[in-house]
């Protein structure tokens, strides 16, 4: 059954971002950082530059994992910014149609008035479904309010 209440509406600016995975992301980076320049120094028999191959090796893989942390949805009183993995996009609120997170989608796509669809990959159900829904929902409601888009009756 869909859901007909109506989100409170959050304080602009707002910040969306897959909280728990950027954290567990961001542990892992260090983590492995960590881990292969220990293992390259303590190795014996390394010149230096074997030693640094390591530790580049630990800095491309870090990095990596901090690039995955990177993605978020900011909202302000003039539009949104989706910031994906390796992309910017700014959006003004009319530009936006729909926000949808549908069962089994691995992130928020927005249905864009040009007739395309924008991956947002800063609201993910991946470790916090809960979260993911809440954040989708109170998304689809600022762009209800601010777009004059009129809301989804299949919505959820």
């Amino acid at each position: 059954m869909p859901d007909t209440t109506t989100p409170d509406l959050p304080a602009l600016p707002v910040t969306f971002r897959p909280g728990r995975t950027r954290a567990v992301l961001i542990v892992l980076a260090v983590a492995t950082f960590a881990t292969i320049t220990a293992v390259g120094s303590l190795l014996g028999g390394l010149g230096a530059g074997e030693r640094l191959s390591f530790v580049l090796t630990a800095l491309l893989l870090a990095g990596g994992l901090l690039l995955m942390a990177r993605p978020r949805v900011d909202a302000d009183p003039e539009g949104v910014t989706v910031v994906n993995l390796t992309t910017r996009r700014r959006l003004a609120w009319p530009e936006i149609l729909r926000v949808n997170l549908r069962h089994g989608d691995p992130w928020v796509f927005l249905d864009l008035s040009d007739g395309t669809s924008l991956p947002v990959l800063g609201i993910q159900p991946g470790i916090a479904k809960q979260r993911a829904i809440a954040d989708a929902r109170a998304l689809r409601a600022l762009v209800e309010a601010r777009s004059g888009a009129q809301p989804d009756p299949t919505r959820d």
